[in-house]
Formats: C-alpha cells, structure tokens, sequence
C-alpha cells in the first residue's frame, strides 16, 4: 500500500500529504477525455512526486501509441510516436515547495516515459530525444511555491525569482518551439501583452549551426522575452540548463 506521508514533521511544517492511486484514478476519470488526448495540458500546482501527473502521462503513452499507429496496422511506427510521447511529456507540468520530491517526480516521469519508448522504437531508441525529455521535464517539473507563484530555495523559502514555465509545440516538421512565460503573469487580470519579443532559431547546415533572431507577434497569453525553435532532439541545446 502506498505511503501518503514521509513524515509527520513535513505534514505539519507545509501539510504534505499524497493522494492514493484510487483517488487518482477517480479524479482523473472525471477528465478522462481530456487525459486521454497527447496534447492536452496539466498543471499539479502541488505534485509531490507525481503520483497524478504520472497517471495522466501514462494515459497519453497510450493514445500516442493509437496515433502512432496506422490503419489496419497492429504497431506504432517508432518515429512517429517518438514525436507523439514526446508531446504528451512537455503537455505535463508540477510544482512542488520541496526539491526531493521535485527530482522524484522528474526521475518517475522520465522512468515512464523511457520504458515505454525502449519498448517502441527498440533499436531505433535515440540518446538525443533521452537528453530532450530530461530537459524538458526539468523546465516543467519545478520547485516553487504554487500560492505565491515564487521559485524557492533549499528549505523550501520563498525567493524573489518568478516561476517560469515553457510552452512548447512543433511548428514544422521536427522543429519544435519553446517559449518561456512567468506564471505570475500568465495568471495576472491586468496583463497587457508586450510585442516585439524575439524567436531565436537553430539553422542546421552541413557545416554549422546558426542560430538567427526573428521577432514574434504580440501574444495574450503571458509575457516572454525569448522562444527557441530546433530540432526536437536537440531542445536541450538550448537554455537555462539549471535546476
């Protein structure tokens, strides 16, 4: 039976206490189309170490598999539910006041998604999209404290750093798009959305790699200095790589 304490000193310091896999799976069938579609977004402002956010993950590995699948056929076409998980991974966002469950959470996520990937693409498994998802889950999965919408430190302390959260979604091809947005800002009534922001996009060549700078229309769903586009399996290249 799963714990739904680690301690009773973290219950009483900031009221931790994790909800069983019943409750879950009941919560989450309240909203089963939603858990069941690849690019729906989730927000656990309280994840712990994920038991619902890994329940919805493992909902979308299904329905990439189905999407991955052509007709008349049994199996998933590996590139494409590649492309497809990796979709459900970035759809899925927690935070948590206290690290270790942060890094539990992000290790479980990716421990979910892997296997099903190694059981999909087999020898087709590539170490690239392995190192995206880590990164993408460390941009998702942060520590922060969800009511004052502040990144905080090791004692679980608020700081003066805002919560920022990424977008992503492909826009050609394997090129994938992230932007960044403060959470406090996404969430503000007196928001007025800034224009001018800049795209900057990995060029592939055979010889370099340029990265080149194009401005973004105005957008109404938060502010953001900077969005990065690249191949899919190379988003880790780019950005804050810190915790």
């Amino acid at each position: 039976m799963m714990k739904q304490i680690k301690s009773k000193r973290r219950v009483e310091d900031h009221g931790e206490v994790f909800t069983s896999d019943r409750e879950v799976n009941a919560m989450l069938d309240l909203v089963k189309q939603e858990t069941e579609r690849v690019d729906s977004r989730f927000l656990e402002p309280a994840c712990g170490d994920g038991n619902f956010v890994a329940e919805i993950l493992k909902r979308k590995l299904e329905a990439a598999k189905k999407r991955a699948t052509p007709p008349k056929k049994k199996r998933p076409v590996p590139s494409e539910f590649e492309k497809q998980s990796v979709i459900a991974v970035a759809s899925i966002y927690g935070v948590d006041l206290m690290l270790d469950n942060v890094l539990s959470c992000r290790e479980r996520l990716y421990d979910i998604w892997n296997k099903e990937y190694n059981a999909i693409c087999k020898k087709e498994v590539n170490e690239d999209c392995q190192k995206a998802i880590k990164f993408i889950l460390r941009k998702n999965i942060v520590c922060g404290n969800a009511l004052s919408l502040k990144k905080v430190d090791e004692h679980g302390n608020d700081t003066d750093e805002a919560i920022v959260f990424s977008e992503w979604s492909f826009v050609m091809g394997t090129k994938m798009q992230r932007k960044d947005y403060r959470f406090d800002r996404l969430l503000a009534d007196d928001y007025t959305p800034t224009s001018g922001t800049k795209t900057i996009i990995e060029n592939e060549t055979p010889q370099q790699n340029l990265i080149s700078v194009q401005e973004d229309k105005t957008s109404d769903e938060g502010e953001f200095v900077t969005s990065y586009v690249a191949d899919y399996r190379r988003i880790h290249e780019n950005g804050n790589q810190s915790l």
